[in-house]
């Protein structure tokens, strides 16, 4: 925690060397040979994933966080106190480095992150460096930047100055911020191996181009670097202000609640007011930081106005520690601070290098998978449309056979939906017609006096049969025409159900799945009438011969003995309220009783009256008993016109699946593969067929390059040994 123990124990725990010997040599004493090899490493990876501008991995890094003071109006007479300027990150980024190479200016200056890697070339490296052609500069310490990576920097005066025109591009240059990072990189015998993040100042006035909301954007960015679990922060406070109030050391506590990966450093412990000191401060009593509490000097702005070197001001700020804190004077300064950087950042990368690895291999499996999915680039354009072609025509049969690779489970598709059709939709469908369904004791009276003509009819006439089961029998064509309808449908979604598990290639090619659906739809639409054709011409068969030698038709003469023996057992009237055949009304004019309230003329008209008289339009007749013969040959046809209908039925109901499957699904399942071959497989359809959409193709390219990064990545850290890292 932060309050976990004091920094005189974690002092004592670090073995410190001679200053001279670290400034000379620029390594760290307490790290061996591989723990050099760390920082190197991680800098290594980070510009593989920065060449793909992908942050898919995160690094170990150090970020500096600081405050920046608003108070600058205020004179220091008026409130000896006040804080002026902000903590003074850049002045300890520009002493770590040893070089002048940061802007300065009144107000903030760090107006985008800087992501700052310090190489460490000792001299003769850096001159077999230099001969290996590699590089072209013959100087002692160089820099280069990403967005110019091919130019190298050896005077740090163009350094600060590429700094403050690649702001002002991203940022404007009225005090503007931008979350877009500047990578520099530099190479000096006089660093240590380290990578530092410098993030603009908190602030909380906005000013010049700045945001109204400018403290939020700026403790935004801080939070998307700090929350990183695998960064260290270097909280940056002056020691002129009250460590209590200090934003740094807030937003840390925030994000690093334990204190495992925060180091303070106290700035400007020299301004400080006269009688006081940072004793307190430093020895952790005021907030005990696990990492340490680290004060340093810098320089000031009138050092800065008369160019007074790093290294001169090096050597003042060893010189104030030895005489105002000599106790703590080999515990702070620059130097220290450097190099317990160095030693904070490798061990750090040393613990997060497992859970660094099993990172990069897993995604490394991951982008594999997904460029796999986006498939490779074309070579042989005639095989690959053969092979697109024939994927979707087999995936299409293989639903319909219910022999997919991806069986839905929510709900019925393919054919098993078609089964469905046939079975319950259709069957049910022509089970719930009634065979009698709009025959009324009236029909069946009119088709027998129909039938019969001007003459009295002895036996029920076969005619009058014929006529009424026909008009039963064509009550079966509407719901097999629907079958057919419904088959189609479903053979319809089936293209969208393919597209679905063939979506990778298709939104490749989209234009060849346009392609592919005009084609299949073409088909479909072209076997429809042909089918729908068929169904009508078995209704037809049916209603072109009447055969009433079907073995199970029931006999005539068995119906007419069985309807009289019913009839004669029953010795009660016939029921009231039975319509009397229409022409009864004028044949037995007389002899029944006449119709109350007629008013209407005659059933006959005379033919020299001047317009025709429908006889359709006339009133209903009264009603009448009706006579024993009639009311057995209306129940002989009646039972008759049951009895062949459910035949006929039976066999529509069997013939129509069978029809729809031959004409129009198996025929789609034999011919489809040759219909997209025959119109789509051509030399001059290929190139329009075959063109990627722009999204797939960007996306691949993406893929491909995060791919190729991680494998270098990969292959970077495997380059470690871990048994010279413990």
């Amino acid at each position: 925690m932060w309050g976990g123990g004091s920094s005189d124990a974690w002092v004592r725990s670090v073995s410190v060397g001679s200053v001279g010997e670290l400034g000379r040599l620029g390594r760290s004493p307490v790290a061996g040979p591989a723990m050099e090899t760390l920082i190197p490493v991680i800098n290594k990876l980070q510009e593989i994933f920065n060449t793909v501008g992908a942050e898919v991995i995160q690094l170990p890094q150090i970020v500096v966080i600081g405050a920046q003071v608003r108070l600058q109006f205020l004179p220091s007479w008026e409130d000896p106190a006040a804080p002026l300027g902000s903590s003074g990150k850049s002045s300890v980024l520009e002493s770590i480095v040893g070089r002048d190479f940061l802007p300065r200016c009144s107000g903030i200056v760090t107006r985008r992150p800087l992501v700052l890697q310090l190489v460490n070339v000792p001299l003769l490296e850096e001159l077999q460096h230099a001969a290996s052609g590699e590089t072209s500069t013959q100087a002692e310490e160089w820099a280069t930047f990403l967005h110019c990576k091919h130019k190298t920097f050896t005077d740090f005066d163009e350094i600060r100055q590429e700094i403050e025109t690649e702001t002002e591009r991203t940022t404007g240059t009225n005090k503007g911020i931008s979350l877009e990072p500047l990578y520099l990189k530099i190479y000096s015998p006089h660093v240590l191996n380290l990578t530092l993040v410098d993030l603009p100042g908190i602030t909380k006035v906005p000013v010049g181009d700045q945001p109204p909301d400018i403290e939020g954007l700026v403790r935004e960015m801080i939070l998307s670097y700090v929350s990183n679990p695998n960064c260290l922060i270097l909280a940056v406070t002056a020691a002129n202000t009250d460590m209590a109030t200090s934003e740094a050391l807030k937003l840390a506590r925030d994000v690093d609640p334990d204190g495992r990966r925060t180091l303070a450093v106290v700035t400007k412990l020299d301004l400080m007011d006269a009688g006081t000191d940072a004793m307190d401060v430093l020895m952790g009593r005021v907030i005990p930081v696990k990492l340490g509490i680290i004060g340093v000097v810098n320089r000031s702005q009138h050092d800065i106005n008369t160019q007074k070197s790093i290294t001169e001001s090096l050597q003042d700020e060893q010189g104030f520690l030895q005489k105002r804190y000599p106790s703590l004077a080999n515990r702070n300064g620059t130097r220290h601070l450097a190099k317990t950087l160095s030693r904070l950042l490798m061990h750090h990368i040393r613990d997060c290098l497992p859970e660094l690895k099993t990172r990069v291999n897993v995604l490394t499996a991951q982008y594999q998978s997904v460029l796999q999915s986006y498939g490779q680039p074309i070579e042989d354009k005639n095989a690959t449309l053969l092979q697109i072609i024939t994927k979707f025509a087999t995936e299409y049969c293989h639903t319909i056979e219910g022999t997919a690779r991806n069986i839905e489970t929510s709900e019925l598709c393919g054919g098993a939906r078609m089964c469905y059709i046939f079975h319950e939709t259709f069957g049910r469908t022509l089970e719930s017609i009634d065979p009698l369904a709009g025959l009324t004791m009236l029909d069946i009276l009119t088709a027998i006096r129909n039938a019969t003509g001007p003459r009295p009819a002895l036996f029920v006439p076969e005619v009058s049969f014929e006529l009424l089961v026909k008009r039963q029998i064509k009550r079966l064509e509407d719901p097999s025409l629907r079958c057919v309808e419904l088959v189609h449908e479903e053979l319809q979604r089936i293209i969208q159900h393919c597209s679905t598990y063939n979506t990778q290639e298709l939104l490749r090619f989209p234009k060849l799945h346009e392609a592919i659906v005009e084609v299949v739809t073409g088909v479909l639409r072209q076997r429809l009438p042909i089918t729908n054709e068929m169904v009508h011409n078995l209704v037809a068969i049916e209603l072109a011969y009447i055969n009433t030698k079907h073995p199970d038709f029931i006999d005539t003469a068995l119906v007419s003995a069985s309807v009289s023996s019913s009839s004669s057992s029953k010795n009660d009237p016939p029921a009231e309220g039975i319509r009397r055949w229409k022409s009864d009304k004028v044949e037995n004019a007389g002899m029944d009783e006449k119709p109350k309230g007629n008013t209407q003329p005659p059933m006959y008209s005379s033919p020299s009256r001047s317009h025709a008289v429908n006889l359709l339009d006339t009133p209903m007749p009264a009603t009448r008993k009706l006579s024993q013969r009639e009311q057995q040959d209306c129940e002989v046809i009646r039972r008759l016109i049951k009895s062949y209908f459910l035949i006929v039925r039976k066999s529509i109901q069997d013939s129509v699946p069978k029809t729809v499957m031959h004409f129009l699904v198996n025929y789609v399942k034999d011919h489809l593969q040759s219909q997209l071959v025959g119109q789509l497989y051509k030399q001059q359809l290929l190139d329009m067929l075959l063109t990627e959409s722009e999204d797939m193709a960007q996306q691949r390219k993406e893929a491909a390059g995060l791919l190729q990064a991680l494998q270098r990545a990969s292959q970077t850290i495997s380059e470690i040994r871990e048994t010279q890292l413990w």
